[in-house]
């Protein structure tokens, strides 16, 4: 058996609304009735579709992101291993000039 939470849940609505709504159905002819489902569940599809696709725009651009993000990660280790090396070099022509003055 379905909680009126669960069903409101089902239909798109809240469920503090639910016996309001089931009143509305119960004075209604069930062509109605319904026709007001099915628009509701167009309705609901359709803003579906709306997140679905701003959903679909946020993720490319996310990837983008991190493809930019990521290659100028891979330069920035590049650059500091560079860096690593000269200063390491230095360090050793340094303490070359100390022993040999």
């Amino acid at each position: 058996m379905w909680t009126r939470t669960e069903i409101a849940g089902l239909i798109g609505i809240d469920p503090h609304e639910l016996r309001l709504y089931i009143g509305l159905m119960a004075n209604e002819k069930p062509t109605q009735a319904i026709d007001l489902e099915i628009r509701k569940l167009e309705n609901r599809i359709e803003e579906l579709i709306r997140v679905c696709d701003r959903l679909k725009d946020e993720n490319e651009t996310l990837r983008s992101q991190q493809e930019t993000l990521s290659t100028e990660r891979s330069q920035l280790i590049e650059k500091n291993e560079m860096v690593r090396a000269r200063v390491e070099a230095m360090i050793t022509r340094l303490r070359a000039m100390e022993r040999h003055p």
